[in-house]
């Protein structure tokens, strides 16, 4: 049996601190793993502006309410759930998901987890484990599932690079040029085009 793995943020949805950061005007907010690689440096930073500004969890989970999915990702995710089994490893966490798994029909999620203080400051963050996509698709083929993944930025690439075929999808310039193995798309039809293209079995569109 093969598994899609999927990033979630920038694959499927929109970019949850890009989003929070246009809504309060904090410009520092917009950085994401696409310009930071190392995700503890991300984290840390963030929380330091939340703290700076006096933001909490609510201010942020009132702004993830009003997202919606990309143009085309709750088509895509069906008709990829006709064909896969699919699982969203992200780095993203439990306390913002909600909302957006419901309206992609609730997709299997492997994330991470907050530490919120009764105030609703978040005080800190813990990873489910060290590299987690990467483990996560090694746990599966340690299974013998067959992983097909896709991604957009620096975090996915050792998730990428453990799968049997990794894809680039609305990844930057940068990520391409640095990652050629890798073939990146645009847009979800040459995703799925991707995904047949991956896989062992005789699909179509």
């Amino acid at each position: 049996m093969e598994l899609a793995c999927l990033d979630l943020e920038g694959v499927l949805v929109p970019e949850i601190w890009i989003a929070f950061a246009e809504k309060t005007g904090i410009d520092e907010l917009k950085a994401t793993t696409r310009d930071i690689p190392d995700y503890d440096v991300l984290m840390r930073q963030r929380l330091r502006i939340l703290d700076e500004h006096g933001l909490k969890l609510p201010d942020i989970q009132a702004v993830i309410a009003e997202l919606e999915p990309l143009p085309g990702a709750v088509e895509f995710i069906d008709w990829l759930r006709e064909r896969f089994q699919v699982i969203i490893l992200s780095d993203t966490f439990y306390e913002f998901s909600q909302p957006l798994m419901r309206q992609l029909g609730f997709p299997t999620l492997l994330c991470h987890k907050l530490e919120v203080d009764a105030d609703g400051r978040v005080t800190d963050y813990k990873l489910r484990q060290r590299d987690p996509k990467r483990q996560s698709v090694r746990a599966l083929q340690l299974l013998n599932y067959r992983v097909i993944a896709a991604g957009d930025s620096y975090n996915d690439t050792t998730m990428l690079k453990q799968a049997e075929q990794g894809i680039l999808f609305h990844a930057p310039q940068n990520v391409i040029e640095e990652f050629p193995q890798f073939p990146a798309v645009q847009t979800f039809e040459d995703l799925k085009k991707a995904f047949i293209n991956a896989s062992d079995r005789e699909l179509v569109l």
